[in-house]
């Protein structure tokens, strides 16, 4: 009764695992392997209280091997070297495997990685990694590609009431409807935060002499908190769906998330810088003032902070979905960077460059510059690129809000400038006929 409520609560069976139907269920792939005892070097990689520790165990009581947890935070090469090798006496004694159980395998460094690698290639040892990360970013490739990758979901709002019902007959307590429903909301998709709530409040209740749990209960005694962490794939995907919903012009899920990652305390200032990117990148010259909302709203909120701060910031997240979209400037950034990249610091051409002294006047410095504002309509048909790249096009406005006039523009003064260079040819082609 000393462990907690969680650890008191754990499956030890199978059939008595909750969750996971796509992996455990009748006739998956990993339910098909330890049924076999043929279990291969894996990845368990999902959310908090998803079952990873517990699949783990009970991976090892359906099989003949024997479970040998350790730490990745505490453990060292040389306890991974002690480990391998009394794996390899109990396999040529007693024909027994050996599961290593590494939690938290993202924390695992490259010595201790390196150190393991060659005995799970050898099948010394059956490695059973649990992780909140992404393996692909924290276990290195040759680790990795010697093992499977399961990936466990969020427990369903199912799930997580079945498992509140056995907490409450363990418990001895009743609660009622509200109480109940309250708790699978709290839990946001976890077991364990689902009993360490119901633990809290239980602990409360006896406290105060209550026979039953209700909802005041509940909410008194837990607060909630969302599946959002700054560093993992919760905060990637969050912050993922908040641009893909600006880009996708719907202010409502972009309001929902911003809310999401606020709520979850998420930095306000990463989403402000989030939205100026955003303004810049996939808006652009279809609307140029997104620009300015997005930078009034990171001053707005410099002045006022949180929670007032959060206005302006729904009103820039609201303004900039509902805007016309357009990353012609962001593609021309790219497009430019390639030729700079390729043709290296090709020469500026003669006439565009400074002549600041006498010597560089008579070099030819300036010679031949035109002073748009001094023609009609404040352009002339000029060449401004090097020699090399003349005639490149990297800016390609859309016809999408205000860049549709910029488009129509720059289309008069592109043939213009196409028109004068084929002059300049056909009048080069005709002083060489005469020579």
């Amino acid at each position: 009764m000393s462990l907690p409520l969680a650890e008191r609560l754990r499956p030890r069976e199978l059939g008595d695992l909750v969750g996971q139907e796509h992996l455990v269920g009748e006739g998956k792939v990993l339910r098909r392997a330890i049924e076999a005892d043929r279990i291969p070097s894996m990845i368990l990689w999902g959310p908090p209280g998803t079952g990873k520790t517990t699949l783990a165990r009970i991976v090892a009581s359906h099989t003949s091997a024997r479970l040998v947890p350790f730490s990745a935070v505490l453990g060292g090469v040389k306890d991974i070297r002690a480990i391998v090798e009394e794996a390899r006496r109990r396999l040529a004694e007693r024909r027994q495997r050996t599961i290593l159980f590494v939690d938290e395998i993202h924390r695992f460094n490259k010595g201790q990685q390196d150190a393991l690698l060659p005995h799970v290639e050898a099948g010394t040892v059956i490695l059973i990694g649990a992780t909140t990360e992404n393996p692909s970013f924290e276990v290195n490739a040759a680790l990795l590609s010697r093992c499977r990758v399961f990936t466990l979901h969020p427990l369903s709002k199912d799930a997580i009431g079945k498992v509140v019902e056995r907490a409450f007959d363990a418990l001895g307590i009743e609660a009622d409807e509200q109480a109940t429903s309250l708790l699978v909301a709290q839990a946001d998709g976890d077991a364990r935060r689902a009993l360490t709530a119901l633990e809290l409040t239980a602990d409360v209740a006896r406290a105060s002499g209550a026979e039953h749990i209700d909802g005041d209960m509940i909410a008194e005694a837990v607060s909630r908190a969302l599946r959002h962490d700054r560093t993992g794939d919760a905060h990637y995907d969050v912050v993922s769906a908040f641009i893909k919903s600006l880009r996708g012009s719907d202010p409502d899920a972009a309001v929902y998330w911003m809310v999401r990652m606020l709520d979850a305390g998420e930095p306000p200032r990463f989403i402000l810088r989030r939205m100026i990117i955003f303004a810049a990148e996939d808006i652009g010259n279809a609307d140029p003032k997104a620009l300015s909302v997005a930078l009034d709203a990171a001053r707005a909120f410099e002045w006022v902070g949180l929670p007032e701060g959060a206005i302006p910031m729904s009103m820039a997240a609201t303004y900039l979905a509902g805007a016309p979209k357009s990353n012609a400037a962001y593609l021309a950034l790219g497009k430019a960077r390639e030729d700079v990249k390729a043709h290296g610091s090709l020469p500026v051409p003669m006439h565009l460059r400074n002549a600041p002294t006498e010597l560089l006047e008579k070099m030819g410095a300036g010679r031949g510059y035109r002073y748009p504002h001094d023609h009609p309509g404040g352009f002339v048909a000029e060449d401004y690129l090097p020699r090399e790249l003349v005639g490149s096009i990297y800016y390609s406005p859309t016809r999408r809000g205000a860049e549709s006039a910029m488009a129509e523009r720059l289309e008069r003064y592109r043939q213009a400038a196409k028109s004068s260079r084929q002059k300049d040819v056909a009048k080069a082609r005709g002083r060489s006929n005469q020579g």
